[in-house]
């Protein structure tokens, strides 16, 4: 996100509604090291995440115990039709047919009656909402009075909904700031540019 050819990219994004831009877990994990004992007895819900591939979804299943948790929860968008997944620990090694898949009646939105439901069963809020609608995600977690953290463009602090919250101590930059982020993982059909178009360890762009 430091990088001037990467914010292009997100803009463009803004733009197109193109949203797809997942976090890698390198990157979950140096982030969060730094809020372990914010998690303690807690239910955490990534309401922007698939469980099955979700690197946010994996950092805090493998994480569990270590963490503390009461619950994880997350669910997804689909128009065909969304799901949530839940996990409640008890297992020394997780993987992901421990997760338990229900499915939705709506398509996942995080907006919906069904996910502003699960959202009220929770504590805390980690995830990377759509580029797009930024705006509207922070107001929804705000009006629901829910502790957060969660990946945005550097460019969002600017927004009058983050503002007010950063200008009156309700919320705070993150730790790698310009500095941490190694790049989002991005669909095959993206068009990237010159030093934008990498490839990670595992294959993804």
């Amino acid at each position: 996100m430091a990088r001037k050819a990467s914010n292009g990219l997100l803009q463009k994004a803004k733009k197109s509604k193109s949203d797809e831009f997942y976090t890698q877990l390198c990157d979950i994990e140096s982030e969060l090291q730094h809020y372990q004992g914010c998690f303690r007895d807690r239910v955490v819900y990534c309401n922007c995440d698939d469980p099955l591939v979700s690197n946010f979804f994996r950092y805090f299943a493998e994480n569990f115990q270590t963490l503390g948790l009461r619950r994880l929860i997350a669910s997804y968008y689909n128009e065909d039709g969304g799901a949530y997944g839940v996990y409640d620990g008890g297992n020394d090694t997780f993987t992901t047919e421990d997760i338990e898949i229900h499915r939705l009646n709506g398509n996942g939105d995080f907006r919906s009656e069904e996910c502003v439901r699960l959202l009220d069963e929770a504590d805390v809020v980690v995830t990377n909402p759509p580029f797009s609608l930024f705006r509207e995600y922070v107001s929804l977690l705000t009006a629901h009075a829910k502790q957060f953290l969660i990946i945005g463009n550097v460019n969002a602090i600017t927004y009058k909904e983050v503002f007010a919250l950063i200008q009156h101590n309700e919320a705070w930059l993150g730790v790698n700031l310009g500095r941490g982020i190694s790049g989002f993982i991005v669909p095959e059909h993206y068009e990237l540019y010159g030093s934008e178009a990498k490839i990670n360890e595992q294959g993804q762009r």
